[in-house]
């Protein structure tokens, strides 16, 4: 008679074939059973901070787009309450006195007498003026500079400006000094350019405008050099003077 092993040293098969787990459990059955399962948590800051920004830049946007519109509309009544226009600039009369250039130093003296007429066109706009520098130019030569006072400029009035422009001892480069010579010699009278620089405000009853600077150009005069003792007067038929705002931001002149 045989002696039994219970239970049997070989384990249950059940459901076909699949032997039962071992018991107890092994640490790593049990850690598999109770660790849960990973699962990524949404990113709720970055979604806060994109918000975030979206909503900044919606303002800022929405904040310079009504600023634009608030400018137009301001720009729009005070353009059809005082139909602003620049004042315009003419030069009525340049009389050379004497222009010497010395033909060992290159030195050159000269006198010119000028008178530029300034015309306000507008109703309801005056214009105030800070000293105004005056240069004239033969090419890129400088051949004479001068500066007149400062001066109100009233509504619808032409204001004439007079001027005595001089240049004594200036010293020119040897290639200034030969296309210089060689302009005087010319049949044709000398080229003459006439620069006006300055600052100006403009006042509409108590309201009144930041100084902006204009430049003032006048081209197409010619003038023969003086024979004698008496001046030569120069052609301005021709002249056609362009007026220039300039804005400065900062550093740079616009």
């Amino acid at each position: 008679m045989t002696d039994r092993v219970y239970p049997s040293a070989k384990p249950a098969v059940v459901n076909g074939g699949a032997a039962n787990p071992s018991f107890p459990a092994t640490k790593a059955q049990l850690y598999g059973a109770t660790r849960p399962t990973y699962r990524p948590q949404p990113h709720h800051r970055r979604r806060s901070r994109r918000r975030c920004c979206c909503t900044f830049f919606f303002w800022l946007i929405l904040t310079v787009l009504i600023l634009l519109l608030l400018i137009g509309v301001a720009g729009t009544v005070f353009y059809l309450l005082y139909r602003p226009h620049h004042p315009t600039f003419t030069v009525t009369s340049l009389k050379l006195s004497y222009l010497n250039l010395t033909s060992s130093s290159n030195t050159l003296n000269s006198r010119f007498d000028i008178t530029v007429s300034a015309t306000n066109p507008n109703k309801k706009i005056l214009f105030a003026y800070d000293p105004t520098s005056i240069t004239i130019l033969s090419g890129d030569i400088d051949v004479g500079d001068g500066t007149v006072p400062g001066f109100q400029h009233p509504k619808k009035n032409t204001t004439l400006i007079k001027a005595s422009i001089l240049s004594s001892g200036h010293a020119l480069q040897s290639d200034e000094a030969s296309r210089l010579k060689s302009s005087m010699k010319s049949k044709n009278g000398l080229p003459l350019k006439v620069n006006l620089e300055t600052k100006v405000k403009a006042k509409m009853g108590n309201l009144k405008t930041p100084k902006v600077g204009i430049r003032v150009s006048c081209d197409g005069i010619r003038v023969t050099l003086p024979s004698g003792k008496k001046p030569a007067t120069a052609s301005t038929s021709n002249g056609k003077c362009d007026v220039d705002v300039r804005f400065k931001i900062w550093k740079w002149t616009i």
